[in-house]
């Protein structure tokens, strides 16, 4: 009998459970708070007063509030979209494009959806395939804030290395 733990298999996908058009919504959705954004800019030297100055946000922002910097929006969607797409991926293999399109800000909540767009088996690796995505970003009011595409490389089911 083997026993297996469940948060092992829901780690990511193999190759063969892709299927082009296939989208992933990742839940929960994450509320991002002031703390959480100023230590990340603290930790990148992200340091701009749009991020981190709270008086410079009331005088010349036009809404008069911070915008959450937007490697940190970038880094959220990644890191909520692994559970469902890359977390059995042997290697990232970059990012395409990356867009912001509007403003988060402190206290708002992120939401995101991944679209498979393409797969194809690896050339020079023949237990691998290569997988894009594209992941989307949406506030709680339904608002696209940022979207990105990027590609991984995973095992086949069975032929890990």
């Amino acid at each position: 009998m083997t026993v297996r733990d469940s948060r092992e298999e829901r780690f990511g996908r193999y190759y063969e459970e892709f299927e082009i058009g296939d989208v992933y919504r990742h839940w929960p959705g994450r509320t991002i708070t002031q703390a959480e954004d100023h230590l990340f800019c603290s930790l990148t030297a992200a340091l701009s007063p749009l991020h981190v100055d709270a008086h410079y946000a009331q005088t010349h922002m036009p809404d008069g509030r911070n915008i959450v910097v937007g490697t940190f929006i970038y880094s959220l969607l990644i890191g909520m979209s692994v559970p469902d797409t890359s977390g059995k991926a042997v290697a990232a293999l970059g990012t395409e494009s990356l867009r912001h399109v509007a403003p988060v800000h402190h206290g708002d909540t992120l939401y995101g959806a991944t679209t498979v767009l393409a797969k194809r088996l690896a050339r020079s690796r023949s237990n691998e395939g290569i997988v894009s995505v594209e992941t989307r970003g949406f506030r709680q009011d339904e608002v696209l804030v940022c979207e990105f595409r990027r590609s991984f490389l995973v095992p086949l089911r069975g032929l890990e290395p």
